[in-house]
């Protein structure tokens, strides 16, 4: 995950929960779902990593998909 969007992430959570319009359920259930997102998005970027170390010819397929 890159810098920004963790920081982003890391906002976005700040923010749910100073938030006085949301009840504990709401604040609760939406960091279960950012803690999902971000666990998803890190498996994919050591997918990406492994998949980039097996052979420099992935690695050119996987970049000129703009995936890495």
């Amino acid at each position: 995950m890159s810098k920004s969007n963790l920081k982003h992430l890391e906002a976005i959570k700040e923010n749910i929960d100073k938030s006085d319009a949301l009840t504990q359920e709401e604040k609760s259930n939406s960091f279960k779902h950012i803690e999902e997102w971000y666990a998803e998005d890190k498996a994919w970027d050591s997918l990406m990593a492994e998949l980039s170390s097996l052979s420099p010819k992935i690695k050119a397929i996987l970049a000129e998909l703009g995936l890495i």
